[in-house]
């Protein structure tokens, strides 16, 4: 079951999320906390910056290894309001997410057991404790309604 903190958490990457749809990107959302507090927070800005690699738990982890001095965020827990792909997933492995909660599943990309598995893969040197679902219909519902609209 989810604590109260943790969906208030993935609200925050949720909102996140929101402010992406300014910027006309795929709204992903991504928190980082550090003893229960938030130390980065982020959004996808790679239609933005032109940048393939600028999605928001890249940006999110490069913030709060900025925050903490340190390549490795060994207790620090991940929001995010769509499964990560490949690229991101590999991102957390290597900067030692403790845990990473994901809203909803992707069924094209996700790199954390639905497609493939980066996060999680026994054969890595770090799996990060995953829970999906929480806040599954919100963050569900903020991409399918995003692409409706595109395709409108």
């Amino acid at each position: 079951m989810h604590t109260l903190e943790d969906m208030e958490f993935m609200r925050l990457a949720l909102s996140q999320a929101n402010a992406a749809l300014l910027y006309d990107e795929v709204p992903v959302g991504a928190v980082i906390v550090f003893d229960n507090k938030i130390i980065a927070s982020a959004h996808n800005l790679n239609r933005t910056e032109n940048n393939p690699t600028r999605h928001a738990e890249i940006i999110a982890i490069e913030q709060a290894a900025h925050f903490l001095n340190n390549e490795r965020l060994n207790d620090c827990i991940m929001y995010v309001t769509k499964e990560p792909c490949a690229m991101c997933a590999g991102a957390i492995v290597h900067s030692r997410i403790r845990k990473l909660f994901i809203g909803a599943k992707d069924i094209k990309y996700g790199a954390c057991g639905t497609v493939i598995s980066v996060c999680g893969n026994n054969a890595l040197n770090h799996i990060p404790e995953i829970e999906f679902g929480i806040l599954e219909e919100e963050c569900s519902l903020i991409i399918k309604n995003f692409f409706k609209l595109k395709r409108e």
